[in-house]
């Protein structure tokens, strides 16, 4: 793709709203599908995979949405759409994850019971999970490798997760969840060594909505099919469907800052700026690729303690607080600067 995109036009030029100083190549999302749909052929025609794919629609349903999530994205690599546009695409290749067959099918309310989702809801629910998790994936992909490598922790986490709820039987050997987690940690690692600084491909957005939609449909596939408090172990925070969220804290703080910012500067949600996380962190003074190992570490950080009362069967007591410490540390580490600072911001940036 590096080699055939500039033959597309798929070429990102430097700009104001843009960190990298050299034309790159785009369209590395191409690739990642092209892995996606390779690992599941392969993983069908293995014996050990034979339940996940019998007499089940859901594999299909992920790759009929995957390959809709990822051509919005790279038409909009190709020539930029309108915002729109580009939520109605998304909408769509929800839409038909939902009526394919991947679903929430059960909804925990933090401190409240557990809800049966009826099909309208389900269906809504499943379309804005989705969208949310799609664009916040997609908003992160400012600097080279840092999309790629969050989204390989967070899929590596998941897996493990996951794995502990087959393990105590909670979930069944059927659950396509631990599978579609496995593959898009795949993707990553193998897109890594041509995305890290300096990079030579990017994903664009094609690449970036479409490891947005995997982690949504990991998420739904396991933690929207469980009934039961996981009796195996401790019972992990409220639900089982909260993990996902702790582990992309990192992507889902940067939208819901972004979000805020906007609201309050009264710009549109889908209008760019230069202060998103990692923004933030290049102007503390931290280099490209340090700001990006930052952010990854981040995500382990977030990762790990989600991980520890599920693993060791203890510690979901101290849960909540260890998280609200980390969320709080990490808000005065890269909170938005006074008016005061962005004006010495500003003169430093201009010098």
């Amino acid at each position: 793709m590096a080699k055939i995109a500039p033959k597309l036009g798929a070429v990102v030029e430097p700009d104001d709203r843009r960190i990298h100083e050299r034309p790159t190549s785009t369209g590395g999302g191409v690739a990642m599908l092209t892995g996606l749909l390779a690992a599941l052929i392969v993983a069908s025609r293995l014996p050990g995979f034979a339940q996940v794919f019998a007499g089940s629609s859901e594999a299909l349903a992920v790759v009929v949405a995957a390959t809709v999530m990822f051509g919005i994205g790279f038409l909009d690599d190709l020539r930029e759409l309108s915002a729109p546009a580009k939520v109605a695409g998304q909408v769509l290749s929800a839409s038909l994850l939902a009526v394919l067959g991947v679903t929430l099918f059960y909804f925990r309310v933090p401190f409240g019971q557990l809800v049966v989702l009826s099909a309208d809801w389900a269906t809504l629910i499943t379309v804005l999970l989705v969208v949310v998790v799609a664009n916040s994936v997609n908003l992160i992909d400012g600097l080279d490798g840092l999309a790629a490598g969050t989204i390989a922790i967070a899929a590596g986490a998941f897996y493990v997760y996951s794995g502990e709820l087959q393990n105590a039987g909670v979930i069944s050997e059927a659950n396509l969840g631990p599978l579609l987690a496995l593959v898009t940690l795949g993707i990553c690692l193998g897109f890594l060594p041509h995305n890290f600084y300096p990079a030579k491909i990017f994903m664009g957005d094609g690449g970036a909505l479409l490891l947005g939609l995997l982690m949504a449909s990991a998420t739904m596939t396991v933690g929207g099919r469980v009934v039961d408090q996981f009796s195996g172990q401790v019972y992990f925070f409220f639900a089982p469907i909260a993990i996902p969220f702790l582990i992309l804290g990192v992507p889902l703080v940067d939208v819901a800052l972004a979000i805020i910012r906007r609201a309050y500067r009264r710009e549109g949600i889908a209008t760019a700026d230069k202060d998103h996380l990692h923004h933030r962190l290049l102007r503390m003074g931290h280099g490209h690729r340090r700001t990006v190992l930052l952010l990854w570490a981040w995500t382990a950080l977030l990762s790990g303690v989600a991980l520890v009362p599920t693993l060791t069967g203890s510690g979901d007591a101290v849960l909540p607080f260890a998280l609200a410490g980390v969320s709080i540390l990490l808000f005065f580490l890269l909170r938005p600067l006074s008016r005061v600072g962005q004006e010495k911001d500003a003169e430093i940036q201009s010098a």
